[in-house]
């Protein structure tokens, strides 16, 4: 699996009080959901999401039919706690997934979560946003600077949960050495324009985790109005066999360093233990003055009689 290395970053945001999105990192398979849904109904579908390709129940299925059977699958779990539980009505999520096998990567993609392949120093968005402003811009109601500011932009049109079956957009890219796959949530590419996130992906290709956690970085800067994850993996013919490891979560960005104090008190050096022999040693000394002591008393009582 020629996949060389991959990061994760997520963030809640600024104006967010709960971070709705979640992610699987998980060679040779990738994801990113974005929750929809009043209360906590949002979080509980994009962690039911990301649930589904966990247990990855596909049965053997390969490329673009193991990605349609994976969202397929959380499409029914969504529905199904939505149709039992009246707190989780309506809810939803987006999904954008991405396999890879071999030199081949197939996505598949529900919402407007975003794919983005990296080539060199060009950058393509490889999916199509299923959401009201896009909807408008094709039909030439809207531009695109208008649809970065309207009041709709976060009305999706398609969501994984909402029915009985979920129509996915499902393609294959054939990848080249040092393709950078970024997968994101609506979170990014909402508050940091096109230029800046290939310009963040570029300068960083050989140090994905600094990548993911500048482009979070980035969107907090820009106003951090929704929840921000960014998912890289860069393609590499020589790549070590990283598959059926999960990557940990990166450490909040707003992380205080420790103050100088504190950072010198962590790198002093802890007093050395004493020696087998002198402790030894000791436990004699304490032994002899206690039969001294017992001795005297001894002593002492016999006198007094």
């Amino acid at each position: 699996m020629p996949v060389g290395a991959y990061a994760v970053a997520s963030d809640t945001g600024r104006r967010r009080r709960r971070n709705e999105d979640n992610y699987i990192v998980a060679p040779p398979l990738f994801a990113v959901a974005d929750g929809m849904g009043g209360a906590q109904a949002g979080e509980v579908a994009s962690r039911l999401a990301a649930s589904a390709l966990e247990t990855d129940e596909s049965d053997g299925l390969q490329g673009l039919e193991r990605i349609d059977a994976l969202i397929q699958e959380a499409n029914r779990r969504i529905y199904d706690r939505a149709s039992t539980d009246p707190s989780a009505s309506g809810m939803g999520t987006t999904m954008t997934v991405a396999l890879v096998e071999g030199m081949t990567v197939a996505i598949g993609h529900v919402g407007d979560s975003r794919a983005y392949l990296v080539r060199g120093d060009q950058m393509e968005q490889l999916t199509e946003d299923h959401s009201l402003v896009n909807e408008l811009m094709k039909t030439g109601k809207l531009s695109e600077e208008e649809a970065h500011v309207h009041p709709q932009r976060s009305v999706i049109t398609r969501a994984v949960g909402t029915d009985p079956d979920v129509d996915v957009d499902g393609f294959t890219i054939e990848a080249e050495e040092g393709d950078v796959f970024l997968l994101c949530s609506d979170g990014l590419p909402d508050m940091v324009e096109d230029e800046e996130i290939l310009e963040l992906v570029h300068a960083n290709r050989d140090d994905l985790e600094k990548a993911v956690k500048s482009l979070v970085a980035a969107a907090n800067r820009g106003g951090g109005e929704d929840n921000i994850t960014a998912v890289a993996f860069r393609i590499s013919v020589d790549a070590p066999n990283l598959e059926n490891t999960v990557a940990m979560p990166a450490l909040p960005l707003d992380e205080e360093e420790p103050d100088e104090e504190t950072r010198e008190q962590a790198q002093e050096p802890a007093p050395p233990a004493p020696p087998a022999a002198d402790a030894h040693r000791v436990r004699l000394v304490l032994i002899c003055l206690a039969l001294l002591v017992i001795a005297a008393a001894l002593v002492v009582w016999g006198l007094l009689r």
